[in-house]
């Protein structure tokens, strides 16, 4: 008699067990990420950084990335080594980043060295505190194409973009808890330091965690009938990186995605110095407001990750995500508007903005792209994606420090520069109105080729949408 077997995939909670694994390791991550972004104005008293120099740190998450095409190979070694081998590669990255960061960011005597990188010209704490930022980012950006690739392998035609949500939602909230906790921590113990040493704390859980992932990953495996004697051979060729950049709908959604989070990302790299110089919000709490976003997109992503699952409409999720932030960009860019009520209700709608696109954008690959392509798909966009990750806040880093110093105060004891936002602000927004066109482009695009962006996700809506129809 023939055994039948259950793919483990098919239990709600062991799928879901393994979606909360991965997105926990992701929301370490992502507090690393923007475990500084809150303590610029403290940056610039304790380690006396202008602004210029925080945005080469800043820009720096994508240098290895982007120029020495890092993600491009991961998504290469993700196809063809594998989810386990991967999770637990990027996860090693990551950790040698960030104790390469903090060891940086904690040894004031690197500044007594000038160092000469490429065409530029950096102190040493500068510099080596960039070089960890961006092996970290190596790691997570790894991490993030992985964890796609995770939640596609264990929810593909069931609650896709709920699953892919709600990891989203929960790596949010490591950027939320950075922006809000990052200064509270810094101010109580002392030193700008904290916070990093903090993240790397909770990076190594983290770890662990990616670690007790794989293991349910095999076990899905054999669950399946699939063993290291009949696993399939990778299906991954060269030549599927041609298919790739041959499909218009995936161009459309590399270049929105890179347009859309170039402005969303580096903003919050310099929104809690915008709460300080716009609005006169303290430094010690000026994140709160900026938290606000990545704690709203926690219950709003999967939400509208679960309407696309149910009812469809991807590429108008993206339309009106990027409409909102080109609107909220627009009014924070008016000179005259001081109002925190108002700046609440800004972060807000940014929240919102944000919510809508990645809850779309990303189950929408899956639908354009073979699942054994899918690793170098996602990593192809990462790697366009970081070009403006890596050269956004050393543009606005630029643009302050050039354009925009409106005066000095004295912080801890340092006169420092204070900013007007209005050109940065104005910089942002028209990056997110350019996404717009290409989400109209992407529209067309579906149309043509039929890949049923505007169809639900799980199978059997798809269905009964199919019958009404």
């Amino acid at each position: 008699m023939e055994k039948i077997t259950t793919s483990l995939r098919e239990s709600k909670t062991m799928r879901w067990t393994a979606l909360i694994l991965v997105a926990f390791t992701m929301l370490t991550g992502y507090f690393i990420s923007d475990v500084m972004s809150p303590l610029k104005p403290l940056v610039e008293a304790e380690l006396q950084w202008s602004s210029t120099e925080y945005g080469i740190f800043t820009g720096a998450y994508g240098w290895i990335n982007v120029f020495c095409l890092m993600l491009i190979l991961g998504g290469i070694i993700l196809d063809v080594a594998g989810i386990r081998f991967t999770c637990m590669l990027s996860a090693s990255i990551m950790l040698i980043g960030t104790a390469i960061k903090y060891w940086a960011i904690s040894t004031p005597e690197l500044n007594d060295h000038i160092v000469n990188f490429l065409f530029l010209h950096m102190r040493g704490q500068v510099f080596w505190a960039s070089i960890g930022f961006t092996i970290f980012g190596v790691g997570v950006e790894m991490a993030g194409i992985t964890v796609s690739k995770s939640i596609v392998k264990w929810f593909k035609g069931k609650e896709m973009a709920l699953a892919m949500g709600l990891e989203m939602a929960t790596a949010r909230l490591g950027s939320a808890l950075a922006l809000i906790f990052a200064p509270l921590i810094a101010e109580s113990m002392g030193s700008v330091s904290k916070p990093v040493m903090f993240g790397l704390i909770l990076l190594c859980i983290g770890f662990i965690t990616f670690f007790i992932y794989i293991f349910m990953d095999k076990r899905l495996d054999v669950s399946e009938g699939i063993t290291k004697e009949n696993k399939p051979a990778s299906e991954f060729r060269m030549k599927s990186i041609g298919h790739i950049l041959s499909n218009k709908a995936w161009w459309y959604i590399a270049i929105m995605c890179v347009l859309f989070y170039s402005a969303v990302f580096p903003f919050l790299k310099y929104a809690s110095d915008l709460m300080v110089n716009k609005f006169n919000i303290d430094e010690s709490i000026s994140g709160i407001i900026p938290g606000i976003l990545p704690f709203g997109t926690i219950l709003l992503t999967p939400f509208f990750g679960n309407i696309y699952d149910r009812i469809g409409k991807g590429v108008t999720l993206m339309i009106i995500g990027s409409f909102l932030i080109t609107l909220v960009h627009l009014i924070f860019s008016i000179p005259g508007l001081h109002s925190v009520a108002i700046a609440v209700i800004l972060v807000i709608l940014l929240g919102i903005g944000f919510s809508l696109v990645p809850s779309a954008m990303w189950p929408s690959v899956a639908k354009i792209i073979p699942e054994s392509e899918l690793g170098t798909a996602y990593a192809l966009i990462f790697w366009i994606q970081n070009w403006g990750l890596m050269g956004v806040p050393m543009l606005i880093g630029w643009v302050l420090d050039k354009y925009c110093i409106s005066g000095q105060i004295m912080r801890k004891g340092e006169l420092v520069n204070t900013y007007d936002y209005t050109l940065p602000m104005i910089i942002f927004a028209g990056l997110s109105a350019l996404s717009i066109i290409f989400a109209f482009l992407l529209l067309a695009e579906n149309k043509r080729k039929k890949y049923s962006l505007q169809l639900p996700n799980i199978e059997e809506k798809i269905k009964e949408k199919q019958e009404d129809d």
